[in-house]
């Protein structure tokens, strides 16, 4: 028999750079910091991948390490989450959760939210919007006791991201659980099944989860910002993502409407799921 919620969870799942910021978030303070442009530091990224045969992520992650050793400069936790008040949000965004939660409330049903991003966990938490995320899942570094970067705790890439849509499907938010994660789990006894979910992304490293949780019955939203749709628009035409909208958060916009009108098709879904137990 099924265990119902007196109140069905729906997850909205969100990339963040790109989706709810724009640009890369090394760029809001640390590369100002290390006196080197974007272009630059991503380059050095890239040749350093390529030359260790490392992940991208790892790649940029080391670099952090080693640029900031080579000019004596700090990147502890405390600095990296200061660096976070300096993060660019799209229009809209610091209004959205509350708007989005405030809707579905009125549909019967609880949005959580919930950040799955390849960016630095610790200048996320560092962000006015950070309170509104049940769990953020990014890539992290572990600190030592004089709070110096000495290891990745936590390398988050385009494929290892589906990992956190399953841990989120079954409730398996702790990181060093292994084991409920892979446990079988019916479908109608997880806490949020796919098709109340919703993944928001802008680019190929979302490519993975977009498609994983459009297949399996929620909805996939491919953001862009003005002017730039080519992209997104592929997405739509490769059948990647459900649907596309401009990065802007603010209300009455194609992406609250997309928002809004998701909300209500699974609030009619979970009715009519009621009244054919009866």
């Amino acid at each position: 028999m099924s265990t119902r919620l007196n109140k069905p969870v729906v997850a909205f799942m969100y990339d963040f750079d790109g989706t709810l910021s724009p640009g890369n978030m090394q760029e809001y303070g640390f590369l100002d910091k290390l006196g080197e442009s974007s272009t630059e530091f991503w380059r050095k990224s890239n040749e350093e991948a390529r030359k260790f045969e490392m992940d991208p992520i790892s790649a940029y992650m080391h670099l952090m390490i080693k640029e900031t050793e080579s000019r004596a400069l700090n990147i502890s936790k405390e600095n990296l989450i200061k660096l976070g008040q300096t993060v660019e949000l799209f229009p809209g965004v610091e209004t959205w959760f509350k708007r989005i939660n405030e809707y579905a409330h009125t549909k019967g049903l609880k949005v959580e939210h919930f950040i799955i991003s390849s960016g630095l966990k610790e200048i996320i938490e560092g962000t006015p919007i950070a309170k509104e995320f049940r769990k953020i899942f990014a890539s992290a570094f572990i600190f030592d006791a004089y709070g110096k970067p000495i290891w990745p705790a936590q390398i988050v890439n385009f494929t290892t991201k589906t990992q956190y849509i399953f841990r989120i499907n079954k409730d398996s938010l702790d990181l060093a659980d292994v084991k409920k994660v892979n446990q079988y789990i019916p479908q109608d006894e997880r806490r949020v099944p796919f098709r109340r979910m919703v993944y928001f992304g802008d680019g190929d490293t979302d490519v993975p989860c977009m498609k994983l949780v459009k297949a399996e019955g929620g909805f996939s939203i491919a953001v862009y910002p003005a002017r730039k749709k080519e992209k997104a628009g592929q997405l739509l035409a490769d059948n990647r993502c459900s649907y596309i909208a401009p990065t802007d958060y603010s209300p009455d916009t194609k992406v609250e409407k997309l928002a809004f009108g998701i909300i209500d098709l699974i609030a009619a879904q979970e009715n009519l799921n009621k009244l054919a137990e009866k």
